[in-house]
């Protein structure tokens, strides 16, 4: 694990890739609690988890592209530790980052709510009834491994070849494929910060950390598991730490 340098934080490249995580996790979760909003005006139930996974799935595949190349667009704490703990980001920019994520999901929450005082209330991630938290941390440890492999096989392995270019769009599929599944169920979160938003605006953190503990779980399993399985003995170690994806 790289612990990073001051001089690191001082670095023009490394200030504007905090700020577009920042950005970009604002962007994400002010449209896709937005969405889950919307959708929770709805009678049909079947539209009330099909319309946020829709949105989650479009938002994780544009905002990825657009980050891809300056801050590796990460959006997700679980992400981010994760890729930090196996050395491909530094203990530096990993914490910042962190904190940039859970500020602009904060900020995005915070003017939903002034924007639509009265009109909605910001949906926090919750337990269906008769979930227990150990069920909803695998569903979320589960959930987010599915999204971290996908993550480590289209865009951190050497070997990964033309698909690399769709790599943000399928991601964004993956996402959007396990809102679908487990919606209904825990929320299919993945992402502390996509939770931590709405649980600050609202001040309810009834089980909230389920929503960090299985996906920072899944995160580090997906990490492990693709490294033993899939580069240990395959081919070299995965990107550089200086090189590719604005690590």
């Amino acid at each position: 694990m790289a612990l990073g340098s001051r001089n690191e934080v001082v670095e023009p490249e490394f200030v504007r890739s905090v700020f577009t995580e920042l950005l970009l996790t604002f962007l994400f979760v002010f449209a896709g609690v937005g969405a889950a909003m919307t959708a929770g005006g709805q009678d049909l139930i079947m539209w009330v988890v099909a319309a946020p996974a829709a949105a989650q799935a479009m938002l994780a595949a544009v905002m990825t592209a657009v980050g891809l190349d300056v801050s590796a667009g990460h959006l997700n704490p679980a992400v981010t530790i994760g890729f930090a703990a196996g050395g491909y980001v530094t203990v530096v920019r990993c914490v910042l980052y962190v904190i940039a994520q859970l500020l602009g999901s904060s900020m995005a929450c915070l003017l939903l709510k002034y924007v639509t005082a009265g009109l909605e209330v910001l949906p926090v991630h919750a337990l269906a009834a008769g979930m227990d938290p150990l069920q909803g941390v695998i569903m979320e440890a589960v959930f987010t491994f599915s999204m971290v492999f996908s993550v480590y096989a289209l865009i951190m392995d050497p070997k990964k070849g033309a698909v690399a270019g769709s790599a943000p769009l399928l991601i964004g599929l993956t996402v959007g494929a396990n809102s679908l599944a487990g919606g209904a169920f825990s929320g299919a979160s993945m992402n502390p910060a996509r939770s931590f938003g709405p649980a600050l605006a609202n001040w309810d953190w009834t089980n909230h950390w389920v929503y960090w503990l299985g996906p920072l779980v899944g995160s580090g399993l997906a990490g492990f598991a693709y490294h033993h399985l899939y580069v240990a003995g395959t081919h070299g170690v995965l990107l550089p730490k200086d090189d590719e994806g604005g690590f």
